[in-house]
């Protein structure tokens, strides 16, 4: 694989990293967060049908295993779409 990029967990592309939104279970206390610390990393494209699939099927816990609070999901879900707060509500409940 090429130096500096990544696979989405979800539809398997391959890209450079700065593509991908990265979700990381931290090496020292095995948290959970976005973006930042060392650890197991899971990468996922910034799209609507990636978050949904990753999120259905636990993508993300088993890529990390680790389990993702909702509030990754709430986070990532706010990063989709800042504007579209009403539509949050829905997309995170089912």
């Amino acid at each position: 694989m090429p130096s500096n990029f990544r696979r989405c967990v979800v539809c398997r592309k391959l890209a450079p990293k700065q593509a991908f939104w990265r979700v990381v279970r931290d090496f020292s206390s095995h948290q959970v967060q976005l973006d930042i610390g060392m650890g197991r990393s899971a990468y996922l494209c910034p799209t609507t049908d990636c978050l949904q699939i990753a999120q259905r099927k636990d993508r993300l816990g088993r890529a990390l295993k680790a389990k993702v609070p909702e509030s990754i999901y709430g986070a990532l879900w706010e990063r989709l779409a800042p504007d579209s707060g009403s539509d949050l509500a829905q997309k995170t409940s089912g």
